[in-house]
């Protein structure tokens, strides 16, 4: 019995079903190239800071129809397919005109494509051919991305894969490469542009064939003004637009940040298309722009490194690894944000705040600059001279590095470490070595990163942090030292006040600390606002010395031009109050014993200072290494001079106050007590043998010293007699030579008024004041290879 007409038609479509079924899965659709592992990494704001090109060369970077401007998708859609939204995959409409103009003209004239038909050939290369076989490949492949994909997937896949010439893809890539901005922003004409170029993207590329670029454009305007698209002023001022592009290469942002995040999602397995950074792309390019303006002021070999971290979120806002990422000469491709250098004096900081911390110190608490040796190592200063009484804040301010190892000492450099380790900072130390009181001067190593995640705890309330490169990066953060010792240090280091502070002449109130490794080979600065941490390294990836540049003179003034690029409002915000944490008060002190002035009697208080004091604390100075004990003495006066006891019993008892024994050199008579100012009486003064007293030989009080004819210096042979454990020969404060005997030579050049030191390892000293005169003319039958003088009496050298 045949079947009803109705039932055969029913049969007949599900025949065709099966059929169409079967082919899809006889010949399932291409994976699509944007599947390619194409990596982009990203700004904050989306920007892209480096891409890698798939394993096919091409540059993508996924993009969706809402983060398109949505000019560029009226004009793709109007100009390319309007029918897309309804059409099945192909238009009958336009197959037709295509197929009478090939049978009336011989060859294709139009090939009537949609939309889907045009990703049917990105996605599938045998139908990207002109040909007949193509076309019908073409068509089928269409039809069976509409069974899989809904509209808005078909769009982004085009949105993706459409070829912008040389190796871009994409409407994304392409508005970055060609016009420097994210396809959400384009103009009417560069939407009309990007339109255009998938039509003929070799023979269109704007940054080669400007003048086809722009005929194609002309004609997208042109189209969307006749179809009632776009009002005929606005396409007018669009085509007045020029169209140009700069020749393709590589702009790139934070190479080696991005880098840096495409080598650990290869550790850790990932296969991602993008990667978001929390770098701020404004900022990152101002900050490579600074550095580079800078090239020209170093050795050829020398290079820099800057990193930006903002102290509410520890998000890394500007990181850049080298100076000029193409020239390998200045190891374009070392990561000195990450690499492990001597941190110089950039951990004073910590130090003195640990201290704060522990009791030992206030900040104004006296300290000892001058020449001293612990247990075999013997300190000096960056620029050799000794100040003799310095407070903590002098200290830190001008970086002086004996009263910083003196301080290591008594809080322990091993603890110091610790803590220092604890809180994200690890000093790597030589092999097998040991953390020793080098360390504060840079004996061990760690990063320019470590190094600011540590720097921020002087913006958090005393958190260090460790920065986030990433916006997933889990939060970490470590107490390094109270609220109040991080308030006190950073007041200090704001208020700077050695000749010379870059931050000086600004509105910025910048909390700034530099440092030098041993040989000149590292050049650092660390600077702390509110809102930020900027940390700046300059020197050879190497490790070669670098002479004449170290940290107030190359990396300072870097940091103060990173501090004004951080943006116009920055210097405002700096100058909001600043509230005081309830545990720091300000309170006067006394010099020499370190007291608050209200429990030091009047008469022991031969200074006054005002300092910052933490939980009610105020300590004492610190015990005096040479003389234990107080430096408060019981003396004995009578009649207007010093007595004993013993041969004066009518003498009256009174407290002396000293300063410590190694600042006796550094001392006038203006600042001792005015008991210790009392000569001593006649047969009663102490019993002293003579062979304790330390004297000068070489050199008398009040010499003239005269360069011999045709010579500009004089030398000098010298003894200390009655030195013990070693001498310290200081001219001027300024150390000239250390000896374990008691002899040293000295050469002088400078003309002028001159106090010669010598200090032995017991605190005893003993100094002559002499003349140095200005190089006298040679004489007849005098030349220059005469001898200079090379001992010294009034009565040789007058």
């Amino acid at each position: 019995m045949p079947l009803p007409r109705l039932r055969r038609v029913e049969l007949a479509v599900a025949a065709l079903g099966i059929a169409v079924l079967a082919l899809d899965l006889a010949f399932p659709l291409p994976q699509p190239a944007s599947d390619a592992p194409t990596l982009t990494v990203l700004a904050a704001d989306g920007t892209p800071l480096r891409s890698w090109a798939s394993e096919d060369g091409a540059q993508r970077q996924p993009t969706t129809p809402e983060a398109v401007s949505p000019r560029y998708l009226q004009a793709l859609l109007h100009y390319e397919d309007s029918w897309f939204r309804w059409h099945p995959g192909v238009n009958p409409v336009a197959l037709a005109r295509a197929a009478w103009q090939w049978a009336r003209h011989g060859h294709i004239v139009s090939g009537g494509s949609t939309l889907t038909m045009q990703v049917a050939r990105l996605v599938d290369e045998k139908a990207a051919g002109r040909s007949l076989a193509a076309k019908l490949r073409q068509i089928a492949r269409a039809l069976q991305l509409e069974l899989h994909c809904s509209k808005r997937e078909i769009l982004t896949l085009y949105l993706n894969l459409a070829p912008m010439g040389g190796p871009l893809e994409g409407v994304e890539t392409a508005s970055r490469a060609y016009l420097g901005k994210p396809a959400a922003e384009l103009s009417a004409a560069e939407a009309a542009l990007l339109v255009a170029l998938p039509q003929s993207p070799t023979r269109l590329r704007p940054d080669r064939a400007v003048q086809a670029a722009q005929a194609a454009r002309d004609k997208v305007l042109t189209r969307m003004q006749t179809l009632g698209v776009w009002p005929a002023a606005e396409v007018a001022d669009a085509k007045l637009e020029r169209v140009f592009a700069p020749p393709l290469r590589a702009r790139w942002l934070a190479p080696l940040a991005a880098e840096r995040l495409r080598q650990q999602a290869r550790r850790e397995g990932r296969r991602e298309a993008v990667i978001q950074t929390t770098l701020d792309a404004g900022l990152q390019a101002r900050l490579e722009q600074l550095l580079a303006d800078r090239l020209n002021t170093l050795p050829e070999a020398n290079s820099m490194a800057a990193l930006v971290v903002d102290n509410r979120t520890l998000e890394v806002r500007g990181y850049v690894g080298s100076a000029d990422f193409s020239d390998p000469r200045r190891g374009a491709h070392v990561d000195m944000v990450r690499a492990q250098r001597s941190p110089g004096s950039t951990l004073k900081p910590f130090l003195y705040g640990m201290a704060l911390d522990e009791g030992l110190i206030h900040s104004e608490s006296l300290l000892i600059d001058a020449p001293q040796n612990f247990g075999g190592y013997a300190p000096g200063n960056f620029q050799a001279d000794f100040s003799g009484p310095v407070s903590v804040s002098e200290a830190l301010q001008r970086s002086l590095n004996v009263p910083a190892v003196d301080l290591l000492d008594r809080l322990g450099p091993e603890r110091f470490a610790g803590r220092l380790r604890h809180a994200g900072l690890r000093l790597r130390m030589p092999a097998n070595a040991a953390p020793n009181l080098s360390l504060i001067l840079g004996g061990g190593s760690t990063s320019l990163e470590e190094l600011v995640g540590a720097y921020t705890a002087l913006a958090r309330g005393g958190l260090a942090g460790r920065p986030r490169l990433t916006p997933g990066a889990a939060p970490h953060e470590v107490r390094l030292m109270s609220e109040g010792a991080a308030f006190i240090v950073r007041e200090i280091l704001e208020n700077g006040g050695r000749p010379g502070n870059p931050f000086r002449e600004s509105n910025q109130r910048v909390a700034w600390k530099t440092g030098t490794s041993f040989g000149f080979r590292d050049a650092w600065a660390l600077g702390v606002t509110d809102r930020y941490t900027v940390g700046v390294w300059v020197g050879r990836p190497d490790g070669t010395p670098n002479p004449g540049h170290f940290g107030a003179n190359t990396s300072a003034p870097l940091l103060r031009d990173l501090a004004a690029a951080l943006g116009p409002d920055e210097a405002r915000q700096q100058l909001a109050p600043r509230r005081q944490p309830d545990s720091v008060r300000a309170l006067p002190i006394c010099w020499p014993l370190g007291r608050a002035e209200a429990a030091t009697p009047t008469a022991q208080c031969l200074q006054r200072r005002s300092a910052w004091t933490l939980d009610g604390a105020v300590p004492p100075t610190l015990p005096d290494r040479l003389q234990p004990g107080s430096l408060v003495e019981t003396a004995w006066t009578q009649g207007g001079h010093r007595v004993r006891p013993d041969c004066a019993p009518d003498a009256t008892r009174a407290e002396l106050v000293r300063w410590p024994t190694l600042l006796g050199p550094f001392l006038d008579a203006a600042r001792l007590d005015p008991l210790a100012r009392l000569p001593w009486a006649p047969g009663c003064a102490p019993r002293s043998p003579a062979a304790q007293a330390l004297r000068i030989v070489g050199l008398e009080p009040g010499t003239v010293l005269r360069p011999a004819p045709g010579r500009r210096d004089v030398t000098l042979r010298l003894q200390a007699i009655g030195a013990q454990q070693g001498v310290n020969w200081l001219l001027d404060g300024q150390l000239v030579g250390s000896d374990l005997g008691n002899s040293q030579t000295l050469t002088l050049r400078a003309p002028g008024s001159h106090a010669l030191t010598a200090m032995d390892g017991r605190g005893r000293w003993a100094r002559v004041g002499f003349e140095l005169q200005a190089e006298a003319p040679a004489r007849a039958g005098k030349g220059a290879d005469d001898p200079a003088v090379t001992s010294a009496s009034p009565s040789a050298l007058r």
